[in-house]
């Protein structure tokens, strides 16, 4: 499974750890993303997403029809 939101395109960052002596390491910052079945009531199906914490966020504030729509425009498979 990829660190991606499908909804949100958050993708993971990279940076360093530095440690007690200052010397540092290369480490990713890893997205919060879970897999999350949703019912779609325009598709009259469930779709499985994979969305970060703040994708969640967007689908109970828009709605997930206008998520799923933009989703589909976009061209993404679900």
């Amino acid at each position: 499974m990829s660190r991606k939101c499908m909804v949100s395109g958050a993708v993971p960052g990279f940076g360093h750890s530095i440690s007690h002596s200052h010397v540092r390491s290369k480490r990713r910052f890893d997205v919060n993303v879970q897999k999350r079945r949703y019912w779609v009531p325009s598709l009259g199906r469930t779709v499985r997403l994979t969305v970060s914490a703040r994708g969640i966020r967007t689908i109970d504030k828009r709605g997930i029809d206008v998520v799923v729509a933009e989703l589909r425009a976009r061209g993404v498979k679900l």
